[in-house]
């Protein structure tokens, strides 16, 4: 949690220099309790970095492209050239992933996350997949993650506004 509130601190001090007045000076100390709450709920003071990780990603304003590919970088492993991600590497991810509408009371049980993973490596005789064909599961939205592109697509229409008036 040390390590966390230390990377967290220095990365809202550099977007409050790149976005004056547009970052909020506790959101360091927020997004430390957000991350416990999801990720340290028996108070150990340990949040794996990787689960944070995912969390700041999945909550970044970046594209759901972008975010894919960090997920993958984040939980793949090395294999030869290329970058692999297993079956338990996947599990990882989306449980991870699965804490965050954990904290707003709309997890799913343990077998979606199973049935996921089932879905992602159904037909592949390997026991990990490349980068293209867990990019490629995720742009079909499954169930599991549903809830990600839906809060980019609300992010994204926020600013938009139209010269309609309405009566």
């Amino acid at each position: 949690v040390q390590q966390i509130s230390g990377m967290l601190t220095e990365m809202f001090q550099k977007a409050r220099l790149e976005k004056p007045g547009q970052v909020d000076p506790r959101a360091a100390e927020f997004t430390l309790s957000l991350l416990a709450a999801m990720y340290d709920r028996s108070g150990t003071g340990y949040i794996k970095i990787r689960s944070a990780a995912a969390a700041l990603i999945a909550l970044s304003g970046d594209t759901l492209l972008a975010k894919y590919r960090a997920f993958f970088q984040f939980y793949a492993v090395p294999h030869g050239k290329v970058a692999l991600i297993t079956r338990s590497a996947l599990r990882s991810l989306l449980t991870d992933l699965n804490q965050i509408p954990a904290i707003v009371g709309e997890s799913c049980p343990l077998s979606c996350v199973e049935i996921a993973t089932y879905s992602c490596f159904h037909g592949v005789l390997n026991s990990a997949i490349v980068e293209e064909k867990f990019l490629s599961w995720l742009r079909s939205e499954p169930a599991v993650l549903l809830w990600l592109p839906t809060c980019y697509r609300l992010s994204a229409t926020e600013m938009v506004s139209h010269q309609a008036r309405c009566r």
